[in-house]
């Protein structure tokens, strides 16, 4: 560990690390590995501290990260390493899935995509997914978006690189590899229109049809349609409070071709996938072939402490496309996302995204290069935090004053909603449309769930697993203020009561 300590240490001027980043990441990484074995108990940080020549808060800091991702527990004995099984490489003689195809049997798969559907009746008030546009930076972005059409040549006006413009591939990856973990190189990156685009492709590139596909149930809407619009076989897997909850039996019984989750941020119920189902998720899903497709949906806006480290960068050459959009941490006209390959199909993807992607908007793509490189993303991010901080407590504390023994906030992990359940004989659909004539936008919880709000797909899934029900609602608060959160949440209380 001290060794690849200093290792790190040397690079660590061009990747922009702390030191506490540099320890955390040589900690995690000898852990993982296997290097620090399950009941290691840790120097102390006074000690580390000395050692290394450091900070003791960077040691202190380095620990509680490993302590809140589930790699170390605190004892009153110090830090002892948790049974944490590595995730080990795949055998070399195995041929990565799909690694012999060309471009041209991926394009094949390439189909007509379903239609967008419209935002509905004008109903707005506590609409999940949208940002706090009046928060965003606009006058920073604009003068980015004019000094890069002033730089903008000619020979630039043309198509482009289809995978996107070298610069913001570049900052994509720099950024994600400090911020989230995520193991990559610039030529990895493919920049999209977006999460639904990138899922649309994933959908495409990396199955057949009537291939299984597992989804989180209740899960996210716009990756069922992409995977049935691609032909795949839907099979809903329940989520709990640690995430997508398979089983040993679904593995042997129904094994699939892609995963899709949401691990950061389960949508929509908002919990976060534990480190031990991400580590046998990673296992699993090489002993079977299928590819993972880690959608990271916002990761960046964790509330209490850092997140877990991505699926993605848990160990090397690992079976997973790690989804990113800027819909939802800039704003969502800017119609920018990206999809990070693994790099044994890079060619294969590329020639594929050839003949499928146009790319445009040279200047915005240039801009947010720069937004990124100049450190002015990671600083409008670090405000946005604190502003849905400040207005998911406004929204919990409405919730408490109005709406006590009719809702319970379900999960609270961060991002731009709450996930709340009903706790009354009445049914989220009829609730939403009854809230809408008063001007709120709630996303009934029901509507996520693959057999839907009145079991018209019935019975069990193909896994075995029980029907998944909920009744609640996605509460979007990113544009609320407290006080607004205030009136809105009097205002759904006398919707239900009248109901009642």
């Amino acid at each position: 560990m001290m060794a690849d300590y200093e290792r790190r240490a040397r690079t660590s001027a061009s990747r922009r690390l702390t030191q506490q980043d540099l320890l955390y990441e040589s900690l995690r990484r000898a852990i993982l590995d296997g290097d620090i074995v399950c009941g290691t108990r840790l120097a102390s940080s006074r000690t580390l501290a000395e050692e290394l020549g450091i900070a003791r808060n960077s040691v202190l800091y380095a620990y509680e990260r490993l302590v809140e991702e589930g790699f170390v527990t605190a004892t009153r004995h110090g830090s002892i390493v948790n049974g944490v099984k590595p995730a080990v490489a795949p055998p070399p003689a195995r041929v990565p899935p799909h690694e012999d195809e060309t471009a041209q049997s991926l394009s094949r798969r390439v189909c007509e995509l379903p239609p967008r559907r419209a935002s509905g009746d004008g109903a707005t008030a506590l609409r999940p997914g949208t940002p706090a546009l009046d928060a965003f930076p606009l006058a920073q972005w604009r003068t980015a978006v004019e000094r890069a059409m002033r730089e903008v040549d000619a020979s630039e006006l043309g198509y482009g690189d289809s995978a996107g413009l070298p610069a913001l591939r570049q900052a994509i990856a720099q950024y994600v590899r400090v911020s989230r973990g995520v193991r990559c190189q610039r030529d990895q990156v493919f920049i999209t229109d977006g999460t639904q685009t990138s899922l649309d492709l994933c959908a495409r590139f990396f199955a057949d049809a009537g291939e299984r596909v597992w989804i989180e149930n209740p899960g996210y809407l716009g990756a069922r349609v992409a995977m049935l619009a691609a032909g795949l076989m839907l099979v809903p897997v329940p989520v709990d409070a640690a995430g997508m909850a398979a089983r040993e039996a679904d593995w042997r019984e129904a094994p699939p071709r892609l995963v899709y989750l949401t691990p950061s941020h389960q949508y929509p119920l908002g919990c976060v996938l534990s480190l031990e189902r991400r580590l046998a998720l990673i296992e699993h899903a090489r002993a079977c072939g299928a590819w993972i497709i880690e959608d990271d949906y916002d990761s960046e806006l964790r509330h209490d402490g850092p997140p877990l480290p991505s699926i993605q960068g848990l160990a090397d050459d690992t079976p997973v496309i790690y989804l990113g959009t800027f819909s939802k941490t800039l704003f969502p006209a800017l119609r920018i996302g990206f999809m990070i390959v693994p790099r044994q199909v890079v060619a294969q993807v590329a020639m594929a995204h050839r003949t499928l992607m146009r790319q445009g908007r040279v200047a915005e793509q240039a801009a947010l290069a720069d937004f990124i490189e100049s450190g002015r993303y990671a600083r409008h991010l670090r405000r946005m935090r604190k502003l849905y901080e400040t207005r998911r407590d406004g929204l919990v504390a409405a919730i408490e004053k109005h709406l006590a023994g009719l809702i319970t906030v379900s999960a609270d992990a961060g991002g731009m909603h709450l996930s709340v359940r009903l706790d009354v004989p009445v049914s989220d659909v009829a609730v939403s449309e009854a809230a809408r004539k008063h001007g709120l936008a709630l996303s009934p919880l029901s509507a996520f769930c693959l057999d839907g709000p009145d079991g018209r797909d019935g019975g069990d899934g193909e896994n075995g697993h029980e029907r998944v029900r909920y009744n609640g609602f996605l509460l979007g608060y990113a544009e609320a203020t407290p006080e607004a959160s205030d009136t809105l949440m009097a205002t759904l209380a006398g919707v239900l009561r009248a109901m009642l």
